[in-house]
């Protein structure tokens, strides 16, 4: 996780912004590297938001880069790419930051570790990012921790939950301090909010007993520790619990044990293998359907029905599901929830962001208004700022984690932020992401299977 070798992270120059604005000396800086960043692929930038290669350092605008997989054609990435696009056009529209014009580069991460890294060097290096936003996959984002470092360059991670990184953070603070998380919240918090759930509304949705599964990835290990550690005092039944291989595709087993121990629901984490656990549990809504629905209800903490189109990409199979996710169309977590949303309809045919989006769109706004309230785009000030910063997003309030904490600069985690859907289906047969928990953000009630009603 080192940076590029050669790079003199001394050698800048200084334009005439205000508040000694830092400009990376690029030719220094290729020439130092031994060309390794020459010939990387330009493709999946937005050309609109483009930065020319060799623009005067003196030029007076704001570059945000933005890191995502294959954003033409992954629901996550294309997310995190549109929800930066609109912040951009709505700052733009407003006087830019800090009366700057603001530019925005696109690096595809194609969901690789290395790809990762060579993208954030061309934003950085080549197009001059003044910030970097995004990355999903937290190996990803470990892979670039070391380059973030190097080149002292604020980044805001906007998808991955790994508490690596801000242990990192935590453990070598002058080093890694350029790195926040403004969400999702991390690991830990994700066994947290799944107790939160069942402390609060496991008797109201009739969850008494549970079969508690994950998926045995690396990102599932931290929520499985807090379930051992806190499930038991919760008042639920912890039927029968299992981490299940990284390979499962049929869970006729795991769903004939937990329907033997009289599980009420089957409490998951699942990323990779959601949708074989889901199709394998769900009602397939049929006049006369057979196999008959596994007569226990299904939620948890479930990546792919995060994602609004998912009712159709699976012919309304989770349709009953529970999931927790960051923010839906549907919800009114703040005053911004909502106007971003229309923004984003508005821009892109009507289609609604995923998780990434919400925290992308915050992420873009947050160091414009870090740079606003510092006047300047020193890394080392906004650091400061952001640390200090209780700002207002999308998704909820932003705040981090100090230097002392463990999880220095992750996103705090707050239970009235954090909500919990359900797929149903609309009058118009629909699906639509209601909001269940927490109840004050809740949009619909919580409707039980009819096959357990």
């Amino acid at each position: 996780m080192t940076g590029p070798e050669g790079h003199d992270t001394e050698d800048r120059t200084h334009s005439s912004a205000r508040g000694g604005r830092r400009r990376l000396n690029r030719r220094t800086l290729l020439r130092t590297t031994g060309g390794t960043i020459a010939g990387v692929s330009f493709a999946g930038c937005l050309s609109s938001y483009e930065t020319m290669v060799g623009s005067s350092a003196e030029e007076e605008s704001v570059t945000i880069g933005v890191l995502a997989p294959d954003p033409d054609s992954d629901y996550i990435g294309q997310s995190i790419v549109r929800a930066a696009e609109v912040a951009v056009s709505e700052l733009n529209e407003n006087g830019g930051i800090d009366g700057q014009d603001v530019d925005m580069v696109v690096g595809d991460t194609n969901g690789s570790p290395l790809e990762a890294r060579r993208q954030y060097q061309r934003l950085v290096l080549e197009e001059g990012a003044d910030v970097t936003v995004g990355v999903f996959a937290s190996e990803a984002l470990m892979n670039i921790m070391g380059d973030i470092a190097e080149q002292e360059t604020i980044h805001l991670t906007s998808g991955a939950a790994t508490t690596a990184a801000s242990r990192l953070v935590h453990e070598e603070y002058d080093r890694y301090k350029y790195h926040f998380r403004v969400g999702p919240n991390n690991d830990a918090d994700l066994g947290q909010m799944q107790i939160d759930l069942i402390d609060d509304m496991g008797p109201d949705l009739g969850w008494e007993s549970v079969a508690l599964l994950a998926e045995d990835y690396q990102w599932t290990e931290r929520p499985w520790e807090v379930y051992q550690e806190q499930l038991g005092d919760t008042g639920v039944e912890i039927a029968m619990e299992e981490r299940y291989p990284p390979a499962t595709d049929d869970f006729s087993e795991l769903y004939d044990e937990a329907e033997s121990v009289g599980a009420d629901a089957v409490f998951i984490t699942t990323a990779h293998t959601g949708n074989e656990a889901l199709l394998d549990w769900s009602y397939p809504n049929r006049p006369d359907p057979e196999p008959q629905p596994r007569p226990f209800a299904f939620g948890g903490i479930h990546v792919p029905m995060q994602l609004p189109a998912y009712y159709d990409m699976v012919g309304g199979a989770c349709r009953y599901g529970v999931g927790q996710t960051s923010a839906t169309a549907t919800s009114t977590i703040t005053e911004k929830t909502q106007p971003f949303v229309t923004a984003y309809q508005d821009a892109f045919d009507g289609s609604n962001p995923v998780y990434t989006g919400y925290h992308t769109y915050d992420a873009v706004m947050l160091f414009a208004h870090a740079v606003e309230e510092s006047g300047t785009l020193d890394a080392d000030a906004l650091v400061g700022t952001i640390e200090d910063a209780s700002f207002t997003g999308a998704a909820g309030t932003a705040e981090f984690h100090d230097r002392n904490h463990e999880f220095t600069h992750d996103l705090i985690y707050r239970k009235e932020d954090t909500l919990y859907f359900q797929w149903q289906e609309n009058e118009d047969g629909e699906g639509v992401q209601e909001v269940v928990w927490p109840e004050e953000q809740a949009t619909a009630d919580y409707v039980t299977p009819p096959w357990l009603a």
